[in-house]
């Protein structure tokens, strides 16, 4: 195989933020992998919450460059094994992982839905998020974007007003995500409020290790509660098992396709609801999501409508959250 790191900076279309951070640009890194004419795609971006950095991504796969270019890919869950004998950060991991599964479905002629057995007849409709913001521009954000489903990020001092002001203005769907700035107490007695205001679920509202916050939430929140920092890796799959009523994973912070694969077989071995979410990917993180579809309850996966431009051809979202999914095989991505 061959190597080749392409690093972004993507623009957002609106400064995008959340109750521990703002911005108004992502940095992302592309691996491309190729073998026998073919290329795959995959993408990982940076994270000042995990402290991850696009250099530091590149400065990792220049040092293995050798050992991979070497290997003799035949399933990206072998390729997937011999990468974490590298000791990779698991962001690192999702842009070889990922790019490794384009590759194979690109090699064997075929979607990665369809080589892992599912079709795309049914599948979740993605959100669209509405990041932390005056209410008046994210009142704008919604009447910009008429969608069937939003993510509405809070974490202010006064979150259930937000929503109750946003309300006025659409019949969609909300869900709701404070992304860890929320007591348990606060969650308790937002919930029936936000239930009443049509919200379908509350996104980690918790500190990640809260557990024992969480167990009064589990018990007493009139509204489903999704994990999301609290599940990260594969072993957090078990651990949410008593505490939450679903988990939503990342591709990045987990390691790819591969891992998260892994964690949806757990996850519906313990009865959770399963979501995939994104971060502010391109078309190219979401095309990978987008294989997983037929195996989810929800996904989150707009990072590439948030953006001003696009680096990359895919999966296509329409305006009623229906998903085209290319002719090319593996994920479909081709960079512009």
């Amino acid at each position: 195989m061959q190597i080749a790191l392409k690093k972004y900076t993507l623009q957002l279309a609106h400064t995008f933020t959340i109750s521990r951070e703002s911005r108004d640009e992502q940095d992302t890194l592309v691996v491309c992998l190729s073998l026998d004419g073919k290329t795959g795609y995959g993408e990982a971006t940076s994270n000042p919450y995990y402290k991850i950095t696009i250099e530091g991504m590149m400065a990792e796969i220049e040092a293995v460059r050798h050992q991979i270019e070497a290997y003799e890919l035949d399933t990206p869950e072998n390729f997937y094994t011999f990468l974490e004998s590298l000791d990779l950060h698991k962001f690192t991991l999702c842009a070889l992982d990922l790019a490794a599964n384009d590759l194979y479905g690109k090699l064997k002629g075929k979607p990665l839905y369809e080589i892992w057995g599912t079709t795309t007849d049914k599948y979740p409709k993605t959100n669209y998020t509405i990041g932390i913001d005056t209410i008046e521009k994210m009142v704008a954000k919604l009447q910009e974007k008429p969608w069937p489903l939003y993510k509405i990020k809070l974490g202010t001092s006064d979150d259930v007003a937000i929503v109750r002001e946003l309300r006025k203005h659409t019949d969609s769907i909300f869900r709701i995500d404070a992304n860890t700035a929320w007591t348990a107490e606060e969650t308790i007695k937002n919930a029936p409020l936000l239930k009443e205001l049509g919200v379908e679920f509350l996104e980690q509202p918790l500190k990640a290790d809260d557990w024992e916050g969480m167990a009064l939430v589990k018990e007493q929140s009139v509204l489903p509660v999704i994990a999301d920092e609290s599940c990260i890796i594969e072993s957090d799959v078990e651990q949410c098992g008593p505490y939450f009523h679903g988990i939503n994973i990342k591709l990045t912070k987990c390691g790819g396709l591969t891992p998260a694969r892994r964690m949806i077989k757990k996850g519906r071995e313990l009865g959770l609801q399963l979501m995939v979410g994104c971060m502010t990917e391109s078309t190219v993180g979401i095309s990978a999501i987008a294989q997983l579809l037929p195996q989810l309850d929800y996904v989150d996966m707009d990072g590439a409508m948030l953006l001003k431009g696009d680096i990359a051809k895919g999966v296509e979202i329409l305006e009623n959250g229906k998903v085209i999914f290319p002719e090319l095989p593996g994920s479909g991505i081709e960079l512009l």
